[in-house]
């Protein structure tokens, strides 16, 4: 299932906005708190969007070519090259990268799980909470149950079980039910620790 631009793009870079406004008042220490991304800092996290934000299909072929088709090595390798050496020189380049619609040769729906997914794992250890439009959590979600996880989605993840999103009335799969939000969901089947347990993960 294909997303239509005109629905993501508005969300994606509101999201941008949204948590460049929340990590402003970061200091020094908090910068360096660790994320719900395995091995990744706030800062790290933040490097990565900035390193998203700018890839562009042509570009993100070339990288994965230079990466031997390593898309763990590839994304160190852009966090190493956008993470400035002071934090606030990095969220000033996620700033200036807001309105950016580059892409790589992927499915739109891939943006919404960067932007949402990715902004929680930084604002869950800082202990920020954030809404975000219910219509663009379910995208991603969806998007991610149809996904394997070799390709960064968490389909694997949830074989087996009822997922239900109890606050969009909706549920996937078969087996013993998994309730939350469908945020908390969306966070689970991307492999975070955080929210329901599935036991694929």
């Amino acid at each position: 299932m294909r997303v239509p631009p005109g629905t993501v793009w508005p969300v994606v870079h509101e999201e941008r906005r949204r948590l460049v406004a929340d990590l402003s008042v970061l200091d020094d220490e908090q910068w360096g708190t660790p994320s719900l991304c395995t091995g990744w800092d706030v800062h790290d996290v933040v490097a990565h969007l900035v390193d998203s934000a700018k890839t562009t299909r042509l570009g993100f072929v070339r990288r994965l070519v230079a990466a031997r088709f390593d898309f763990d090595l590839d994304n160190a390798r852009g966090v190493e090259r956008e993470r400035r050496n002071d934090p606030q020189e990095t969220l000033r380049a996620l700033t200036d990268a807001t309105e950016l619609t580059c892409t790589p040769p992927a499915n739109l729906a891939t943006r919404l799980v960067e932007a949402i997914v990715h902004g929680e794992d930084v604002r869950r250890p800082l202990g920020i909470r954030a809404g975000y439009p219910t219509a663009a959590v379910m995208v991603a979600l969806e998007y991610q149950l149809r996904t394997g996880v070799s390709m960064g989605g968490g389909k694997e993840l949830a074989q087996g079980v009822r997922l239900v999103a109890e606050d969009a009335g909706t549920s996937w799969g078969e087996g013993d039910e998994v309730r939350g939000s469908a945020l908390d969901l969306l966070l689970a089947v991307s492999g975070r620790a955080t929210g329901p347990a599935l036991p694929g993960r």
